[in-house]
Parts: structure tokens; sequence; C-alpha cells
């Protein structure tokens, strides 16, 4: 959420970096709520210490037996109750709408309105040739287990079962993903909870604007879209110690998503369910180290496809295609020859601040009595069944067959090859 000091400070700034994400200036009109809620609080603290001053009154009237003065200033009393109940809700309004207004892109953000905007950094990896024709993972999934049609049975549109070797391929997946963010790049492993409360994905800025893609229990919970949700929540609430940051946090977790907003995308296959694993990544660092955090988690992505051998590029989101909480995101796009195109497979955001505000989250920094926000930083590491898809796309062999990646093996038993059914 946005700070209404440094509107005040900086509307133009602020207008500037709304224009930047194609929204229409409300400095102004912010403003304007916030000089009335600021005017009403100094009346509704005039008004309160009158009525103190009253009840003193009407106390020393009553000890003098002034009944008449005692019922004249108790009704002045009731008067100024009543005007205080009816104030107006500007406060309630501002907050309401800073809510809704997305994170401000960083300065390095390209300009621009839809993916077609976005910026090569660079490309990695070499991507495969076939003396065949090449399938997509649709065409070599259902041999090895991807069940689109018993899924579909079980639950609807975007449910897949897996089973036999895709199954035992993405267990694989998983646990290699883990075990590279925990081992060499100093993740926390975190097994947190799947169903939280409203505050927790306000915090993370799914609500209010986005209620709509996800799903939400009878008892008010949420399913987590992702567990950036979690994970950043951690620290909700909490004022860290600055020698407590970096703080680092990994996890493999169910994830939910109506995809209220894909209607037609993506029909067919295992790229966009309702229900799928991913590998999250999220980091709580300083301010002065958050562009430093961005590029080492970008990274430590990368290096997972790098060692599964899969060609892939890494983009820089323009400001009409990045989320609502993100400051700057890089996709991670990685090759499917099968659709002969690069796909999105990792998305890594730093937030700044935003996050942060939403949640409470600050740091004490050393040897200062002030508080100051953290960054937070999220990321995929990756979407597994993406990169199960990429697996089989890149590694499909003439007969049916898929050879497993050197780097999985040793979660295979030695398997190099999984054979279609």
């Amino acid at each position: 959420m946005h700070d209404i000091r440094l509107i005040r400070e900086n509307p133009e700034a602020f207008d500037a970096g709304l224009a930047r994400r194609g929204l229409e200036p409300m400095s102004a009109h912010l403003l304007e709520l916030d000089r009335i809620h600021r005017q009403e609080q100094t009346e509704l603290q005039a008004n309160a210490a009158r009525r103190n001053q009253l009840a003193k009154e009407i106390g020393q009237a009553m000890a003098r037996k002034e009944s008449d003065r005692a019922q004249e200033l108790m009704r002045e009393v009731e008067v100024l109750k009543y005007e205080a109940v009816s104030t107006s809700d500007s406060g309630e309004q501002l907050e309401a709408l800073l809510k809704t207004i997305p994170n401000l892109p960083l300065a390095d953000v390209p300009q621009g309105a839809d993916e077609d905007d976005n910026a090569l950094i660079h490309t990695r990896g070499e991507q495969p040739a076939f003396a065949f024709d090449v399938k997509e993972h649709d065409a070599i999934g259902p041999a090895l287990g991807l069940d689109f049609e018993t899924g579909a049975a079980l639950a609807g549109a975007r449910f897949t079962l897996v089973r036999g070797s895709a199954a035992r391929l993405h267990r694989a997946l998983g646990q290699f993903m883990l075990d590279v963010l925990t081992r060499d790049h100093g993740f926390e492993e975190t097994v947190p909870p799947v169903l939280v409360r409203h505050e927790a994905m306000y915090g993370t800025g799914q609500l209010p604007k986005f209620a709509d893609d996800s799903f939400q229990t009878t008892d008010g919970r949420w399913l987590i879209p992702t567990s950036e949700v979690s994970l950043t929540n951690v620290v909700r609430e909490q004022i860290l110690s600055e020698e407590e940051l970096p703080i680092r946090l990994t996890a493999l977790t169910p994830c939910f998503r109506s995809e209220a907003g894909a209607a037609g995308r993506d029909t067919r296959g295992y790229i966009r369910q309702h229900q799928f694993e991913k590998v999250e990544m999220v980091s709580i660092v300083a301010p002065d180290k958050s562009d430093e955090e961005h590029e080492r988690m970008t990274g430590c992505a990368e290096d997972i496809l790098t060692r599964l051998g899969l060609a892939f590029r890494r983009m820089k989101l323009c400001t009409g295609d990045m989320g609502f909480s993100a400051a700057r995101t890089y996709d991670l796009e990685v090759w499917l020859p099968g659709q002969a195109r690069y796909r999105e497979i990792s998305s890594v955001s730093t937030c700044t601040d935003f996050q942060a505000r939403r949640m409470n989250a600050r740091f004490r920094p050393m040897g200062e009595k002030a508080t100051r926000f953290v960054h937070t930083l999220n990321g995929s590491g990756l979407a597994v069944g993406r990169t199960l898809v990429a697996v089989l796309e890149n590694y499909q062999q003439e007969d049916g067959s898929v050879a497993v990646p050197e780097a999985l093996q040793p979660y295979l038993r030695g398997l190099n090859r999984l054979e279609p059914a």
C-alpha cells in the first residue's frame, strides 16, 4: 500500500508512476480525502476535549446542586456525541482507495502495454535439435501418466490426474528444486499452511482487488494461489532486528487459482491448471539490499533450469505486464519445442516496501531507534507442472519415451528413460 505522506510530499512523482501503469492521475483526489480526514481528526480531538471539559463541569454543577446548569451541559454533551458519530467516512474512503492502487514501477522498468513490450535481457542454453517431428506435451504425456480425461471427470476442466511415470517425474522435480535452493542457495525449507486468513491475502496484495482469482472456503479462509502468501506473511506485524535479515524461505506447495482472467487460454494440456504445485522463493531484506537480492533470486531460478539442460531466456516485464504488487519483475521463459516458442516458467519480483506496508512488517537498523519497512521479494523456483511439460517436450524421443535429465536421475534411482505404457 502507498504512504499518503509520500504522496503529499511529491504528488507529481506519484501521478507519473501511475501514468506508467496506464492509470489516470489520482493524487488530487487522494490528497483532498486526506485533507478532509485530517480536518475531521482535528475536529474530533477538539470534540473529545470539549466533552471531557463538560464532564468536569457537570460534576461541579451537580456538587453545587445546580441541576438546571447540569442538564444544560448534558444536552451540549449529547450534541457533541451526535456530531462525532455523524463525522464522514473520508478516512475509510482514503484507505479503501489506497488498497486498490498497484505498486509503482522502478525507474528501469520498460514502458509498455503488454507482453509484446517486455525487454529481452539474455538467452541461455541451446534449443535441442530433433530428427523427427516433435510433439507437444499433451500428445506425449498421456502414455506416461498425464491423465487429462480422469482429472476432468473428477473435478472439471483444468484439473489433471498425474500417475505412473509422470507422477514420479513430478515428485523428482519438486525434490530436486528444493535441494538446489536449500543446499546451494541458502533458502530455508518451509512447510506453510495452504489455507490462510483474509489478512494474509491482503498483505501480499491478492485482496481486495483480485478476490475472483482465488478460491475461498465456506469458513472464510482462502486457498493460497502461491506460497508467497504464506511465506511473506511470516513477518507480518513484526519488528525485526537488522541482524535477522535477510530471511530466505522456500516451500513446495499445492497452489490454487480460479484463472478467472484466463478464459480460453491454454485449455489443452498441463500449462494452466486450477491446482498445481510450485516451489516458491521469498526473501525479506533491508531496502538497500533489494536490487541485489532480485538479481540473486532470479539467478537461483536460472540455475535450476541450467542444471536441467533446458534453454530459456530472461525477460524484464514492461509496466503494463507487471503484477499488482511488483515494482520490477523478471520472467524466465523456457523453450518448448512442441510449441516452438518460449513459455513462462518463473516470475521473480521485487515489491519494495509495498507489501511490507500492508503487513506492517518493519526492522530496526543497527544503532537507530526508528524503524523502517522491510523490502519483500518473491519468485518461482520453479512451477513444477510447467517444468514437467518442458522436460517432456525437450527430452522426447521418437519412440514416445522421454530421456531423464542427468540431474534428476538420482531422484529416480538412476532411471534414465521414461517408457510409454
